[in-house]
């Protein structure tokens, strides 16, 4: 069973979100909030698996939030997936380079919203296709982070291989099948890989591959990191 917190200040959308989610046999709404305060009080009580934030809150927004959930280990189990009805903009970035687990527009259809959340709890990065382009164009117009390729001296071949394979969007099934490896293998270079970058997920280590120039961006409209729909 999925544990979701829903956190938004609209009554309204928390309600469309919630029927969705209490339709599913796998995904439980075991609380909700209206403010980041309320919303980091449930988190701590309850673990979710996914909290679902919004990014602009009274009290304590979406990006502080944020930053909080991923500097306590006691919460690191929590995928925080940021709710925008703005597509990228700073505050989205900003709260990525914070934690979170990926972002998602408000208008998102239902059936990738339901898509998202069991992606989010899984551990794999979700960012919407509209805002990754422009993550991206992010890295294409703007010079490298100082620094960040640091701690690629950390890593073995093995594991930079699987990490720019990450940022392009592959699942750990795909991963081990182009480096020929079994999928427990590739999960186990990711999770090595995460641990010496200090990335608390896929998200963040999809960024510190664009950061540190591990990943060169392959264009305005590049899009290496998308929802993967499971073969049915």
């Amino acid at each position: 069973m999925i544990r979701v917190l829903l956190v938004d200040d609209q009554p309204l959308l928390r309600s469309g979100f919630r029927a969705l989610l209490d339709l599913e046999d796998d995904i439980e709404v075991v609380a909700e909030a209206g403010d980041g305060k309320e919303g980091l009080a449930l988190v701590r009580e309850h673990l979710p698996d996914v909290a679902l934030i919004d990014i602009q809150m009274p009290v304590i927004d979406g990006i502080e939030a944020t930053r909080r959930i991923a500097a306590d280990p006691a919460l690191a189990g929590v995928h925080v997936v940021i709710l925008t009805n703005y597509g990228f903009d700073e505050y989205v970035f900003n709260a990525l380079r914070a934690g979170a687990a990926g972002f998602l527009v408000k208008d998102i259809v239902p059936e990738d919203f339901l898509h998202a959340v069991r992606v989010a709890a899984r551990g794999d990065a979700l960012l919407a296709p509209s805002i990754t382009r422009k993550l991206i164009n992010r890295y294409v117009t703007q010079p490298l982070r100082t620094g960040a390729e640091t701690g690629l001296k950390e890593l073995t071949n093995r594991e930079r291989e699987a990490v720019v394979l990450v940022a392009q969007g592959l699942s750990n099934d795909q991963i081990a099948d182009r480096m020929v490896i079994s999928p427990m293998t590739a999960k186990t270079h990711i999770n090595r890989a995460m641990a010496k970058l200090h990335a608390r997920d896929r998200a963040q280590l999809v960024v510190h591959a664009y950061e540190s120039g591990l990943v060169a961006p392959r264009g305005a409209g590049a899009d290496p990191v998308r929802i993967t729909r499971p073969a049915r």
